[in-house]
């Protein structure tokens, strides 16, 4: 990719530069990422049993538009109305509109700004941390995905198998050519990150009779084995397992859920997953 190359190391020259047109890139693929979270579980939904969610009139009218992630439009979820390519630039539509719908002045959660400007710092620091390279470029494809993932899980217990399977196959391409991980390594962490949760679930079941993960966090951890290689395995699995149980902790504490209520994993398996992507010298602790 000769001109992409060009194209990067011209704006190295160009800190400044660099770091506002990756940042506006990222906010810009923020709100596409928008899009996924929102759409791709009713798309899931839709296939298997009909438009289920709490929104149900609103999934009813999504059902007849043959809803994808092109179409329909982008449209008011409370008065319907399309809306102009004005009311969509991210970020600033929404400050422009102060977070209410121009037509029937409905508020507009603010978790989509928010999700575009997350998208956007994550860029910004992947490029402050990998440089102008191409490494920069396929970190910021796997944290895009991880987003979605992130909120998708976060909203709906779903990890698609539309996003981690891509993942996983991505991932091994990528390190074919030794990116962050050695071929081998990858294929191991492929192999091990979904043999490790499937063990786990099923002696869970055994002892329990209830399910401790979704098979989309197999594939998920996969995914990040995949890309990370499997050294990485032993360290993310302990970040999100201790992440998780703190948060978890700390929720039902506070009341916000109760002891027995499911936590989705995937967040957490993510969180492990960057931490190793931005501190990959961890792994010599353990070998």
């Amino acid at each position: 990719m000769p001109y992409l190359e060009d194209f990067i190391a011209h704006l190295a020259e160009y800190p400044a530069l660099f770091g506002g047109v990756i940042f506006i890139f990222g906010v810009c693929i923020g709100s596409f990422l928008n899009v996924v979270i929102y759409r791709l579980p009713l798309m899931i939904q839709s296939e298997l049993a009909g438009y289920t969610t709490s929104e149900g009139e609103l999934d009813e009218y999504l059902g007849k538009q043959n809803l994808n992630l092109a179409f329909p439009r982008s449209f008011c979820t409370h008065c319907r109305t399309n809306l102009g390519w004005t009311d969509n630039i991210p970020v600033f539509s929404y400050l422009k509109l102060g977070g209410k719908c121009k037509y029937c002045q409905a508020p507009i959660g603010i978790k989509y700004p928010a999700i575009e400007l997350l998208s956007g710092l994550v860029t910004l620091i992947l490029g402050i941390y990998f440089g102008c390279s191409i490494k920069f470029l396929l970190s910021c494809v796997l944290l895009y995905a991880l987003i979605a993932l992130y909120f998708i899980d976060l909203n709906t217990f779903l990890l698609p198998d539309a996003l981690t399977i891509p993942l996983i196959w991505c991932g091994m391409l990528v390190n074919s050519f030794n990116v962050f991980t050695p071929l081998k390594e990858s294929l191991y962490g492929a192999v091990l990150g979904y043999l490790i949760l499937w063990l786990v679930y099923w002696v869970f079941k055994f002892f329990t009779g209830k399910d401790g993960f979704g098979f989309g966090d197999f594939k998920l951890l996969s995914a990040l084995g995949a890309w990370l290689g499997f050294g990485a395995l032993p360290f993310i699995v302990f970040i999100s397992s201790l992440s998780g149980s703190l948060i978890g902790l700390g929720l039902i504490y506070f009341k916000k859920i109760g002891k027995n209520s499911p936590m989705p994993f995937g967040p957490y398996l993510i969180m492990g997953g960057v931490v190793m992507l931005l501190y990959p010298e961890l792994i010599h602790f353990l070998y």
